[in-house]
């Protein structure tokens, strides 16, 4: 065949399929340059985003130190045992990260065995609370980290013995300058919880719930999504909303527990002094519920089940169905997430030195 020829057909053989090409790119980077289309929701998930949301990537807020040299910090003083009076108690004692944040006993044991007077909740997602503890006494997470410490019940430290075990460790006083470049002396006992807040606010545990808020329908089961349906039907929503299910107001509450022995914990009460917060609690936020057993504010209920039959009876005057307990029992379970592997890599701690104060076990 003459070359012309050939040259003509390969020409023909090639043109259309390069046009058609060319004129597919041409399209592409025209929608490109359009507004992606809007996320086509179901019912269920637009029900559900009224509510809630799905979880950020941290908690920090606009303007905090979130540098990896706080965290990094932050996570090695969660983990330190030191800075208790015994020596042998961190933060990990009580919220252990294995466990979901908590210790999964009814209340916690703390220097010399004593008992706490409530159950521990999960420090898993605390600082998007819009305050910490039960009773609501502290602000933030910055400032919650730095109480149990020096409680007398819990870690029984001072903030004396704190700075001096810390002081003891040159490789602590070189983490505290680089965790806070911009002070002329960062060891001071603020910022033990400064630090320890913000490794908290990394404590994040997105969850298939998450995926299924973010649009993907089959992330939960149908008997989740059913579950779902009946939580809101029956009201859960009014006091477990925000974004994580709870942490955001305080409701008048006593267990069974309570009522049997007549004794009661007097709740916000003790931080406030309002007659009118006499047993008024805070609403525990509902992620990894599943994990963080006993339940309550006392641990007395061991059951998730039977924990909402008890709160829908109470706080909602609803009595469940078997069907519809299990159901929503169903749905809690696909709040269970995923905590962050770095939380979970134990830390190598300095080594003592003879400056370092040792372990003190008297009451």
């Amino acid at each position: 065949m003459h070359k012309s020829a050939l040259t003509r057909k390969t020409y023909k053989k090639w043109t259309v399929p390069v046009f058609f090409l060319f004129a597919g790119l041409l399209l592409f980077a025209h929608c490109s340059d359009q507004e992606a289309p809007a996320l086509q929701l179901t019912e269920l998930q637009e029900k559900a985003l009224a509510f809630t949301s799905p979880l950020p990537e941290h908690a920090f807020e606009e303007g905090m130190n979130q540098s990896q040299e706080i965290i990094d910090l932050g996570r090695m003083l969660y983990y330190e045992p030191r800075i208790s009076k015994s020596g042998i108690l961190s933060c990990n004692s009580c919220h252990s990260l294995t466990t979901f944040g908590v210790d999964q006993t009814p209340v916690s044991l703390g220097h010399g065995w004593q008992k706490g007077p409530l159950n521990a909740p999960t420090v898993l997602n605390a600082a998007f609370h819009k305050s910490q503890f039960w009773n609501g006494r502290a602000a933030d997470v910055e400032e919650q980290a730095g109480m149990p410490i020096l409680d007398v019940l819990e870690m029984a430290a001072t903030e004396e013995h704190v700075l001096e075990v810390l002081n003891s460790m040159p490789e602590y006083i070189a983490m505290f300058q680089k965790a806070f470049p911009d002070q002329d002396n960062p060891m001071v006992y603020e910022n033990v919880g400064n630090a320890i807040g913000a490794f908290e606010r990394i404590l994040v545990t997105p969850s298939a719930f998450d995926d299924f808020l973010k649009g993907d329908a089959n992330a939960l089961s149908e008997r989740q999504k059913n579950g779902l349906e009946v939580f809101v039907e029956v009201g859960c929503q009014a006091c477990h909303r925000g974004q994580v299910l709870g942490g955001e107001i305080f409701t008048f509450f006593q267990t069974p527990r309570e009522r049997e022995l007549g004794t009661f914990n007097l709740g916000r009460y003790e931080f406030t002094e309002r007659e009118s917060d006499k047993h008024f609690f805070k609403v525990p936020s509902l992620l990894n519920i599943a994990k963080t057993y006993p339940y309550l504010h006392d641990g007395s209920v061991w059951s998730l089940g039977e924990t909402v039959n008890i709160v829908a009876e109470d706080m909602l005057s609803r009595e469940l169905t078997d069907e519809q307990n299990a159901l929503i029992v169903e749905f809690l379970q696909s709040l269970t997430g995923r905590i962050p592997a770095y939380a979970l890599e134990l830390p190598i701690l300095p080594p003592s030195t003879p400056a370092t104060p040792r372990p003190n076990f008297d009451i």
